[in-house]
Parts: structure tokens; sequence; C-alpha cells
């Protein structure tokens, strides 16, 4: 039951789909600043920041067949800095976006060996801000739930072909073609999976020869015990060391796997989320949406920067908006509008961003506690969502609702985290 759980959520509201999968499919799969593999890498990057093991298996399958290096899947240590430095904005746009300055950007921009163009980074913070997101919905949704104990875990990562949800785009949304289509990809991925599997055992076989061969030559140049330090810089925090079994190689079970230990893409795994307040002058001001929007400001600077891929954004922002809800809004008692205005801006405001013109008290009156209490998880620290949660928020409520309410906390989410990346880079700019 678990074919494209992505998919089969999102289908609880095909026109929302249909946007989703064709803005993913730009994003990941058409023309653009940044080559393929390197696309899909960062990906993995923001997904492991949220101990998302659905994206990350689907990620590192999708970035073999870009025809990544297999080698970079050991962990950040083993990636050209240029990717590496992308670390840092990665870490605070995950948990705390409201950090984010124009020294950051400047830092990745300065002309060095390693320098990031403008398109470029425009593409990775686009990248990194939808998976943060996604990895919202997956775990709000149960897509990362397992069968093993306690509910939740390590999902064992599907072929490839029944991943392709992130490189389908259809002009129907959930429609029988597209069902088809996937079928179809599903019974041809398995001659290419025997291969996939193949392939890594091979490259780990001659890696490990020619890492054996390197260290027995080096401890005969330099001494007995000095070479086997070479090459392990951080190696317990980074996952660098190869007898650690982090390359994805088929398991005993013959199913190819991601990295066991997912702090290998990871930097200060202990950064997360932090409540934003307001104590001082001194601290971080408050993101007022009435000084840059992304109607009037980011919008036009994405697209500028990178074509099209901000008319696809304002396309899925705008869907979301459009999706009925009347029968949650009216179990509140209020407009349908009202009630997803509540929602988005509650959103909103545990990154910081106000609106002038709204009366928070209404939060408190739209927002049951638990339904607050999961939304504030799934938004903030998804990793700890659990079934139990989404069992319990709004019990008379249908799946679909409850979907719903898990696409407002993507995009809202997904939003906020590019309004201050984009803020960032405009002052930069200037």
């Amino acid at each position: 039951g678990r074919l494209e759980a992505v998919t089969q959520q999102m289908g609880y509201h095909p026109q929302y789909l249909d946007s989703f999968l064709k803005m993913q499919h730009y994003l990941m799969h058409m023309d653009g600043p940044l080559p393929f593999d390197c696309r899909h890498y960062i990906a993995i990057m923001a997904a492991a920041r949220h101990q998302c093991r659905y994206l990350v298996n689907l990620h590192v399958l999708q970035f073999l067949r870009a025809g990544g290096d297999p080698q970079w899947l050991r962990g950040l240590d083993f990636i050209p800095p240029k990717l590496r430095n992308l670390n840092e904005i990665n870490k605070i746009l995950a948990h705390r976006p409201w950090l984010i300055t124009k020294e950051h950007i400047e830092k990745l921009l300065k002309i060095s060996e390693w320098s990031w163009s403008l398109a470029e980074l425009v593409h990775a913070v686009v990248l990194l801000a939808h998976c943060h997101a996604l990895a919202s919905f997956v775990f709000g949704c149960g897509c990362e739930q397992d069968d093993g104990l306690g509910g939740r875990g390590s999902l064992k990562p599907l072929s490839p072909g029944n991943q392709c949800f992130c490189e389908v785009a259809t002009g129907n949304g959930c429609s029988q073609e597209l069902l088809r289509i996937n079928r179809k990809r599903s019974l041809d991925s398995c001659m290419e999976l025997d291969s996939l599997r193949e392939r890594m055992q091979r490259i780990h076989v001659e890696t490990e020869g020619r890492e054996e061969t390197r260290l027995l030559q080096q401890d005969r140049e330099e001494g007995e015990g000095q070479g086997a330090e070479v090459g392990m810089q951080d190696g317990t925090e980074h996952c660098s060391d190869l007898s650690a079994g982090l390359s994805p190689l088929a398991d005993t079970d013959g199913e190819v796997t991601g990295a066991t230990n997912l702090a290998c893409y990871m930097q200060d795994p202990d950064f997360g989320y932090q409540d934003f307040a307001r104590r001082d002058d001194d601290q971080t001001q408050v993101f007022r949406v009435q000084d840059y929007s992304w109607e009037d400001h980011g919008f036009s600077l994405v697209n500028r920067l990178y074509s099209d891929i901000g008319h696809l954004l304002d396309e899925k922002f705008r869907m979301v908006d459009g999706l009925q809800s009347s029968a949650m809004a009216k179990r509140q008692g209020c407009e349908p509008s009202v009630f997803k205005r509540g929602i988005w801006n509650y959103i909103h405001c545990m990154f910081g961003i106000r609106y002038d013109d709204y009366d928070y008290a209404e939060v408190n009156q739209l927002l049951e506690r638990m339904l607050k209490v999961y939304i504030k998880t799934v938004t903030c620290y998804p990793e700890k969502t659990n079934s139990e949660m989404f069992d319990r928020f709004w019990k008379q409520f249908k799946h679909s609702e409850k979907v719903h309410v898990n696409l407002l906390i993507l995009e809202a989410r997904m939003q906020a985290e590019l309004l201050y990346a984009l803020q960032a880079i405009t002052q930069y700019m200037i």
C-alpha cells in the first residue's frame, strides 16, 4: 500500500496534485542552473535535516540514476566544497529561517573557485525550501510510517519506478493516465533496479580495494599507524569510514538501501527549531509582510533569476488557497477563507512573519488546542510527529480534510523559508 505514498495522499485533492507535480518536475528534471545530480544531492541534504528517510532514499536512487558519483553518498566530507558550503543555509532555513542574513548570501557568492552564481543559489534555495516543507507533509500524512515496533521508523526504500512522483508531470492531476504510467514504470523498473544493485556492489568492491591499497602504501611510506588517519577527519561525525557500510548497497534482502545513518549528510545535528521571540532591540526583528511579500517582491526576484519557477510556485500557492474546506470551516462556524487564513498565519507566526492587518486573537478562537499542537509539530519538528497525533486531531474529520491541513502546512512553510532567503538575497543585491 506504499506505492507512491505522497501522490496517493495528495490525490485527495487532484487539482493541487497536478500543480505540485508540474512544479516539482520542472524543479528536478527540466532545464535550470544546477546539474541534475546536484539537485538530488541538495534534496538529500535538505531531507536529512528532518531525518526523512522516505525522501532521502528516493533522492539517493534518483541521484544515481542521474549519473551522480556514489562516493558523495558517503557523506558531506566526500562532496565538492561548493556543495558542502550550502550546509549552513540548509541548516538555518530548515529550523530558524529568520537567522538568514545577507552575509550568508555574500559568503556563498564571493569570488572563488567554489563560488555560486545568483541563479544557482536561487535554484538551490527553492530546492531546500521545497524539500524541508515536503518532509513536513511526508511525516504529517504518515508516508514515513513503518510496520516495525512503535509504528514509525526506517522506511524500506521503494523501487525507483515506485517513487516516480518526483518526476511525473501531467495536465490531468491524479488521472487514470497518471496511474497507468506509474504502473508501467513500476514494472519496467525491475530490471533497472537489478542493474543498479550490481553497479553499486561492483563500485563498493572496487572502492574498498583501492582504499586498502592506498592505505597500505601510505603505511609503508609514512610509518605504521599514520596512514590509518588519512581521509578520516571528523570520521565519526560525518561517516567517513568505508567499513561503516554507509554507501547505498544491496542489503541481505537484496534491496537497495540508502545511508543507514543520516548524520553523514548533516553538520551540527543538535541545531533545531526554537520559538521565535522578540525580546529586545538586539533580537531578530519581526518579518512584516507589508515590507517584503511574495506577491510584490519574492515572485519577481525568483522568476528573474530562475525562469518560470516563480509562475509554478505562485500557481501552487494559489491552488492550495483555493481548495475547498467548507466542511472544516462549517464545524468551526466560520467562512472557509477565514479558517484557512487562520492556519496559514499561525504557521507564519511561528517563523516570525506577521501581517499587520490580521487579528491574531482569531487563531485561538479558530484552532483547537490539539490542532495547534499538531500543526506546530509537523511544521517545526516533523520528525517528532507520530501516527497517534494524526489520528487524534479532529477525529470527526475526513482523511481528505486532514490532508488539506497538511497541504496548508507544506505551502505556508515553504513560502516562509523562501521569503527569508529571498529577502536576504535582495539585501545583498542592493
